[in-house]
C-alpha cells in the first residue's frame, strides 16, 4: 500500500459513505421530531419521570414513552427505575453539546 493510499485509508475516504456517515445521519433522525427535541432539552436541564416529561410537555405520556424509547434506542439517553417510577437522563455531556450548539444555531437563524 502507498503512503498516499495509507493517508486516504485513516481519512476515511475508502470507507463506504453509509458506513462513514450513518451512525452521524442516525443521531440527527433521532434528534428530527420536535417531541423528541424537547424532551432532550428538558433531559439536559435535569433527570425526569415520563409523568413529569408529559405535563411539562403537555404530551400523553404513551406517546412521551414512544419518544423515550427511540431516544433511548439511539443511546442518547438512559433510563433508571427508582421504586416504581423510571427516571431518564441524557446520555451524556457529549449529547448536551450537539443538542445545544444545534439549537443556539437555529435560533439564531430563526427567519420568522
Amino acid at each position: 500500500m502507498t503512503e498516499q493510499s495509507e493517508s486516504r485509508k485513516r481519512a476515511g475516504e475508502d470507507v463506504p459513505v453509509e458506513r462513514l456517515y450513518g451512525p452521524v445521519s442516525s443521531l440527527f433522525a433521532a434528534l428530527a421530531a420536535p417531541l423528541r427535541a424537547a424532551i432532550i432539552h428538558r433531559l439536559i436541564e435535569r433527570e425526569h419521570s415520563v409523568s413529569e416529561l408529559a405535563t411539562t410537555l403537555g404530551a400523553a405520556q404513551p406517546l412521551i414513552s414512544q419518544h423515550l424509547s427511540r431516544l433511548r434506542y439511539a443511546g442518547l439517553i438512559q433510563s433508571e427505575r427508582r421504586g416504581r417510577q423510571v427516571i431518564y437522563r441524557i446520555a451524556d455531556e457529549h449529547v448536551a453539546h450537539v443538542f445545544l450548539d444545534a439549537y443556539r444555531h437555529s435560533v439564531e437563524h430563526r427567519t420568522d
